[in-house]
């Protein structure tokens, strides 16, 4: 059996709360994979059934965050769940909102649920770090975390929600590593494909290429039916052939010219020597 816990405070009061981003996870989880109703256990509310095949509990500690560990403790050790069994849903001041990362042991980041868990336990479980961005100065911190999500958020926390609770039984089955990369597909996140959007053809062109638009012939298409342009380079070559001939062709002319004019001169003195020859 996995044990599935989500970190937050019990109440109504804090139910939007950032801090309360792993109940939520939870309860995406049950509605999606019709668990089973949540009902009181091991100092808080407990759900159960199966996720692709493997049976799972989730855990919602009602001890408020400090005091998570006796709750999760409690069932551990009642169910003799070790911890490669045990998940652990959280918020994540140092991941951007809508971010996820997962991770085993390592630090608890001054996350005081964690800090609970690992003194009742141990630390060499799985976290589920779900982002909420930081405030900017420490001193804002509990507030930020105690403050319920703005409106905007909710372009982020419904498909990360939904991402989590479809992906829900890579986890159940103990592969972590699939289970982001699942997330990231879905979300399109780092890089990964996202999922087609409803409508979207499955034969879209390759990424970097498009098609022409309708009723538009494709520019490369258009470009194929031209004559190839002259390079500078042949540019060049014509001009530096072309000036020999102009001045060749510009020389003889002028050549012919001053011929012409020394017939007109030689035709002058001719007859002039005629008209004194007849006086």
């Amino acid at each position: 059996m996995k044990l599935f816990v989500g970190l937050g405070n019990p109440g109504a009061k804090y139910a939007r709360n950032r801090h309360n981003i792993g109940f939520m996870a939870l309860d995406r989880i049950r509605e999606r994979h019709n668990l089973s109703a949540w009902r009181k256990r091991f100092q808080g509310t407990t759900s159960d059934g199966e996720i692709d095949g493997q049976r799972v509990l989730l855990l919602k500690p009602e001890t408020y965050m400090n005091e998570s560990g006796r709750s999760v403790g409690a069932a551990a050790r009642f169910l003799k769940i070790g911890l490669p069994d045990l998940v652990v849903f959280h918020d994540e001041l140092d991941l951007q909102p809508g971010k996820l990362r997962i991770k085993s042991g390592g630090g608890n980041a001054g996350h005081n649920g964690l800090r609970s868990i690992t003194s009742h336990l141990d630390n060499d479980y799985a976290r589920v770090r779900i982002g909420i961005g930081h405030p900017g100065r420490k001193d804002l911190v509990s507030g930020y975390v105690l403050h319920d999500f703005s409106r905007a958020d909710g372009d982020w926390i419904d498909p990360l929600l939904d991402a989590i609770a479809d992906a829900a039984g890579w986890l159940a089955r103990g592969d972590s590593a699939r289970f982001q990369t699942e997330i990231a597909r879905q979300l399109g996140d780092d890089g990964a494909k996202p999922a087609r959007r409803a409508g979207e053809s499955s034969k879209s062109p390759p990424t970097g290429q498009s098609r022409p638009p309708s009723g538009r012939q494709d520019p490369a298409a258009r470009a194929g039916n031209r004559p190839p342009r002259p390079s500078q380079r042949d540019l060049a070559r014509n001009a530096a052939a072309s000036t020999p001939r102009q001045e060749a062709a510009s020389q003889g002319s002028g050549r012919t010219a001053l011929g012409d004019k020394l017939k007109q001169l030689l035709g002058r003195r001719t007859f002039n020597n005629k008209d004194r020859k007849g006086s």
